[in-house]
């Protein structure tokens, strides 16, 4: 399992590499190398490390630990077709790391950061809606089951399409330079990793490169299917290349605006799961 997640980090930095170049390309900038995040990776793990004297330690390194710790045991839950619950289980426990980096440094970016992040939380709720419509849809919540259905009958995306745009703005609410993505906002520095450097920046940058992989790979099983190493390659290619679109036109919305967006979105795809149980 150890060569997967090595794989899922250098993958998750160039896809981040990737959706830089992207948004600097539509923005007509020339935008860094595609291969920069995993630079930035090495070169963070080489420069000096220091904790904030403002800062709980205990919890500025460990809440790094943690980071990486989540979305390795979200991959593993994905390789292994568990549940669907768990896998967003593991997801909502990501809101520990956002809470966490903020609130340890002591810094007032950072706090910032971590009270954004509480707002949002707002970004979570679309993913009741996918639990609900593709367990309606496939009669179970295991990932193999889901796969299974899905070579029987095919794509999710073509039975519940809301389902999988509800997973859709999920997966844009995490990715940098999102619209949704307040916690980054250029107000607050760095936000809540303003304070995070060295060896810890370099671990925080593989746990989100991690992350990004596991969101795009999450989303191509549940609402595609099993298909071949490479047709999931270049479907994840062109899902990011969708997201840095969204990124790269569409300008950093107010934490306000965020929450408003995101809750209507949300409600708008409950509002089909419930006419779908009554007419399942």
């Amino acid at each position: 399992m150890i060569e997967y997640l090595i794989v899922a980090v250098f993958a998750g930095l160039l896809l981040h590499g990737i959706h830089r170049k992207a948004i600097a390309r539509i923005q007509g900038r020339p935008g860094p190398p595609v291969w920069q995040e995993i630079l930035h990776v090495l070169k963070f793990s080489f420069k000096e490390t220091w904790i904030p004297w403002t800062a709980s330690r205990t919890l500025f390194v460990a809440v790094v630990f943690i980071a990486i710790g989540i979305w390795s045991t979200a991959l593993v839950v994905l390789l292994t077709g568990q549940s669907l619950l768990l896998l967003f289980g593991v997801y909502m426990l990501h809101k520990i790391v956002e809470h966490g980096l903020g609130l340890s440094s002591g810094s007032p970016y950072g706090k910032f950061g971590a009270i954004r992040s509480v707002m949002s939380a707002a970004s979570e709720i679309p993913l009741f809606a996918t639990i609900a419509a593709v367990y309606l849809v496939t009669n179970s919540l295991m990932i193999s089951d889901i796969l299974a259905w899905q070579v029987a009958n095919g794509p999710l995306l073509l039975a519940v399409p809301p389902a999988a745009a509800a997973l859709y703005i999920v997966v844009l609410a995490k990715m940098h330079y999102s619209p949704f993505a307040v916690i980054e906002s250029k107000e607050i520095v760095s936000g809540n990793m303003t304070e995070h450097f060295g060896v810890w920046r370099a671990g925080l940058d593989v746990a989100f490169g991690l992350k990004t992989f596991v969101l795009l790979y999450a989303f191509i099983l549940l609402f595609i299917g099993p298909i071949s190493l490479l047709a999931t390659a270049v479907v994840m290619l062109l899902l990011l290349l969708s997201l840095s679109f969204i990124c790269a036109v569409t300008p950093m919305l107010s934490p306000f605006d965020t929450v408003t967006i995101q809750i209507g979105a949300a409600g708008l795809i409950v509002a089909y799961v419930l006419l779908m149980g009554v007419f399942l």
